[in-house]
């Protein structure tokens, strides 16, 4: 599957370039338009799930045994998770951000019944991964539960309860922008607490977070490796990120609250970048001191975890069940609960039994991806030779820039 990955990736890029090229100064507004710091909080904690806290910590020694993998050798351990994570590859949600608020009310393309089914399989699928990695990673968080290693009942009615936590708050459109808010929050907090604990301790300095942030250097130096796959966990990390792409630009395309089309890049490869970057340093400090982080920080971050869990879900929960016209009007909230609890627990279960990969998820997307570049090559060129403006129906008032409800 590495040349299909490359082939996504290569073309992924190119759009970008062409975007920006085209269309990188028109205004962009979307159809609930808001302002720009709740839109940056939406598509931080959306675009990211509970890997982003519960990952790092288990990933640095591996990617410092170079005797295992001589392919991390161009750069140190904490350059090559920030490059996993951060920067360059939040392109793919500026693509598809950019392509679902200004092109796609144009083209339509996913409004076509297979096209739509697709892409709604794929938006489940994915929400189910998110609860999975829950799921793996809390044995290794809260070893308080269990043994540390097995999953056990408590670690399985926990991922129940978030999946319901998360369907009740897709129900209202306001309880998304909320959550999106409280966990920006308080990850935030986290990274500070965490921070304060290595860095202003006894045998510390701020001068030592100085010395480990600098390393990050070691990723925009040798930037081009990152760029197509090096190895199988890093083809994994890109399938992910691809499985997300489009159900990311989708959701927050319809957010984004009058950003020119540069301004919104920059916003996405930037502004997520800076926490991420920070959190980063504080664990790979914690790492690769041997400062012990059981009790209560692995308690801590399993918390923010959930609520990055919970916020993803409700996010891509809303949006299937818009796409699909399954919603609390329609339904009823009883129905609309009930059957996505059931449908997202079930699909859970079988990311834990190996019958789903989120490879194939990400293979989907490039196929998605492809097939909508030949669509408008096809059958839309000139419609979206002409494009000039964000969809006029999407108005906006610069001065008061609220989401609607």
């Amino acid at each position: 599957m590495t040349p299909w990955l490359s082939a996504g990736i290569l073309f992924t890029f190119s759009a970008i370039a062409f975007v920006l090229y085209r269309w990188g100064n028109i205004r962009c507004v979307g159809v609930t338009p808001v302002k720009t710091f709740t839109f940056i909080a939406i598509l931080f904690t959306s675009g990211l799930d509970v890997g982003l806290i519960m990952f790092p910590l288990t990933e640095f020694s591996g990617y410092a045994d170079l005797a295992t993998s001589p392919e991390y050798a161009f750069t140190n351990p904490l350059a090559i998770e920030f490059g996993f994570w951060a920067f360059l590859i939040w392109g793919f949600y500026f693509l598809t951000c950019f392509y679902f608020c200004v092109i796609e009310p144009r083209v339509k393309f996913f409004e076509i019944p297979l096209i739509k089914l697709i892409n709604n399989v794929v938006i489940v699928g994915t929400c189910a991964f998110t609860a999975y990695l829950l799921l793996t990673n809390l044995p290794w968080y809260v070893p308080e539960l269990g043994d540390g290693e097995s999953i056990i009942g408590s670690f399985y009615l926990i991922v129940f309860l978030v999946i319901a936590v998360a369907v009740y708050s897709s129900t209202s459109i306001r309880y998304v922008r909320l959550l999106s808010l409280l966990t920006s929050w308080m990850f935030i907090g986290l990274i500070l607490l965490m921070w304060a604990g290595a860095f202003l301790s006894e045998g510390s300095s701020i001068g030592e977070f100085a010395t480990t942030i600098s390393l990050l250097g070691g990723y925009f130096g040798n930037i081009h490796e990152f760029v197509l796959p090096m190895n199988a966990y890093h083809e994994f990390y890109l399938y992910w990120w691809f499985a997300w792409s489009i159900m990311i630009g989708q959701f927050t395309a319809r957010f984004v609250g009058g950003l020119r089309t540069y301004q919104i890049l920059a916003a996405m490869l930037v502004f997520p970048s800076i926490p991420i970057a920070i959190w980063f340093t504080v664990l790979y400090y914690y790492s690769a001191n041997g400062l012990e982080t059981a009790g209560f920080y692995n308690i801590t971050m399993a918390i923010v975890g959930v609520t990055f869990v919970v916020n993803s879900l409700d996010s891509l929960i809303r949006l299937y069940t818009d796409n699909l016209n399954l919603t609390v009007s329609r339904l009823g909230k009883v129905k609309y609960f009930l059957g996505n609890l059931v449908a997202l627990s079930l699909l859970t279960l079988l990311f834990k039994l190996d019958f789903l990969q989120i490879q194939w998820v990400g293979a989907v997307v490039i196929g998605l991806f492809f097939t909508c570049f030949g669509y408008i090559l096809f059958s839309k060129f000139k419609v979206v030779s002409e494009i000039a403006c964000s969809p006029k129906e999407n108005k906006i008032d610069f001065n008061k820039i609220e989401l609607v409800n």
